[in-house]
């Protein structure tokens, strides 16, 4: 390693974590704090509330990765242009782009750790956050029931509807549930009635309990052995939590392979609604988006950092949060508008990292010819 990038990699390290710790202090208070709080005056258990911390820090921390580089890089080109080192560098020879290079590099290895943690470490930690939280507040409202109605679709026909008076994901099972099935001309031809349906693997739901299967016409009633599954009910080709999906409002819950997923099946006849369909449209190109944030906050921040006079950290703060307010006021109008189909979701999601890095590369470009 050359002694520019060490050097350069040097300021920016220390800065970086700093953001890390007080962006994810901040985010944690402002968004998970207050419920943290409500289980524990609740009485709820403090081992699952220990567990869910825990689960909530994952997230948040990757979404301080792109706030904290930015930070990171304002501080550390703003110290090394105040102490006129980056003068030095250039009348050694170097360009500005040649200086700017450990960022940019430092700030694509952030991006890429970003995307892949989000879509592996994230989504499995917001189930497991999701089905504790959803444990937690029955055993504080005493409420043992959560009802749920899926319709199952093949080829964009219906071909069945479930509803059950209570929905477990953590036990991965429903409960007192009716199965209606439909012909091809999606008319209702027999209802199933079981105590219980376990979710085993995928079109492997086992009846437990007992269970009744009836003809609409009513000329045939037939009691099931327990585990027996009848030909005449389309057996669900659904896990537990495409089930629990259809409510959740968190793209942190899903990963790229089930956003496709719900995609393919909404042009089969999924029963999400248009506008939850964009939006898990924006939230999959968001996937890709948000961590390329990263890197085009690290050059942004590394061409505004470079300034002619002297300047203390509290300028680099400045900077930092105005880019971050500007950055998020686009990016929420670009999900409405997504929303709304008035514009296609890859552009939405795309917009904010465009026009960042075009301004980073004008900003840059004209330091270095200044």
């Amino acid at each position: 390693m050359k002694r520019i990038d060490r050097l350069v990699l040097g300021e920016l390290l220390g800065p970086f974590l700093l953001g890390v710790a007080m962006f994810a202090s901040l985010l944690l208070a402002a968004t998970y704090l207050n419920r943290i709080a409500e289980f524990v005056a609740g009485g709820a258990n403090p081992a699952l509330i220990g567990k869910v911390s825990l689960l909530l820090l994952p997230p948040i921390f990757i979404k301080t990765f792109s706030m904290a580089t930015l930070l990171g890089s304002l501080l550390a080109f703003g110290r090394l242009s105040s102490d006129s080192e980056i003068v030095a560098m250039r009348a050694g020879g170097a360009s500005l782009y040649r200086i700017v290079a450990p960022v940019a590099l430092f700030s694509l290895f952030i991006a890429a750790t970003s995307f892949i943690l989000n879509d592996t470490l994230v989504p499995n930690a917001a189930k497991q956050v999701t089905s504790i939280s959803k444990e937690i507040t029955s055993s504080l409202k005493k409420r043992a029931s959560q009802p749920t109605f899926q319709p199952i679709f093949e080829e964009g026909k219906l071909v069945a509807t479930i509803s059950a008076v209570d929905f477990s994901l953590e036990n991965r099972t429903l409960n007192n549930v009716f199965v209606n099935s439909f012909d091809k001309n999606e008319q209702p031809t027999f209802v199933m009635h079981a105590d219980q349906l376990r979710y085993e693997s995928r079109k492997d739901w086992r009846i437990i309990g007992k269970a009744t299967l009836q003809s609409m016409d009513g000329a045939s009633n037939v009691k099931l052995n327990e585990g027996m599954w009848p030909g005449q009910i389309p057996n669900p080709d659904l896990t537990p939590e495409e089930m629990a999906s259809q409510t959740i409002n968190d793209p942190d819950y899903f990963t790229t392979g089930e956003l496709r997923q719900q995609l393919k099946a909404g042009k089969q006849g999924s029963p999400l609604k248009p506008e939850q369909l964009r939006d898990r449209e924006y939230w999959l190109w968001n996937k890709y988006a948000v961590p390329l944030a990263a890197f085009v906050f690290g050059i942004l921040g590394a061409g505004l950092g470079i300034r002619s006079h002297r300047t203390g950290t509290s300028t680099g703060f400045a900077l930092a949060v105005g880019i971050m307010f500007a950055y998020m006021v686009l990016a929420n109008f670009m999900n409405v508008w997504a929303k709304n189909g008035l514009l296609p979701p890859y552009i939405a999601s795309f917009t904010p990292i465009i026009l960042g890095t075009i301004a980073a590369i004008i900003i840059i470009n004209r330091r270095n010819n200044g």
